[in-house]
């Protein structure tokens, strides 16, 4: 099978990316951090999605001497300015902390209204291969926050975001469900064809 190294340590990321890309291909395998145990972080420079992910392939590519694929990804929510953006998985101070996260989003977003409570959650994928060459996509998925949390499927955001045209957040959507529309769903489709045709 043909390899490639998903720059995370997060299991749940690696099962959601091995969903979306047996769908376009299905002999590649999909290896995570954790089966690279001496990789050592990668600090999240940059100053934009894509550069943050173009960082972590870069760096886990080198490594592991395979081609590598990294996402960074994060809310964007209209009323903050497009916060917390890159800063998504820290917002609160410490890094994945999804209650405290989610607790001061709504707590920034008191007092606004639904209507003005507009979103997006956005993806860069960049896909690094060993002799140097590189692609990024982008994807993206418009939505609101809710007035609270709803659902336990998902991680981070997910059940305060409510994706436009559906009545559900994205944690109360089943991993079929939301992989189908994500913004990491929509910039893996993207990106699948490069993967097929260069690794």
């Amino acid at each position: 099978m043909r390899q490639v190294v998903l720059a995370t340590r997060n299991s749940g990321k690696v099962k959601e990316f091995e969903r979306l890309l047996a769908e376009f291909a299905s002999d590649i395998q999909v290896l995570g951090l954790n089966d690279f145990p001496d990789m050592p972080d990668v600090e999240e420079t940059g100053s934009t999605f894509e550069a943050n992910a173009l960082l972590k392939a870069r760096e886990v590519s080198a490594f592991a001497h395979l081609p590598a694929l990294a996402d960074d990804s994060g809310l964007c929510v209209d009323a903050l300015g497009g916060d917390p953006g890159i800063f998504s998985a820290r917002w609160s101070g410490g890094h994945g902390d999804d209650a405290a996260n989610i607790a001061k989003v709504l707590g920034q977003l008191a007092g606004i209204a639904v209507p003005d409570r507009g979103a997006q959650f956005r993806c860069a994928v960049a896909l690094h291969l060993p002799d140097g060459r590189e692609v990024v996509r982008h994807g993206e998925l418009q939505g609101e926050i809710v007035n609270a949390p709803r659902g336990a499927a998902g991680f981070g955001y997910d059940p305060i975001f409510q994706p436009e045209g559906f009545a559900l957040t994205l944690g109360e959507f089943a991993h079929g469900e939301k992989d189908r529309i994500s913004h990491r769903g929509k910039a893996l489709r993207l990106i699948a064809p490069d993967l097929n045709q260069l690794i």
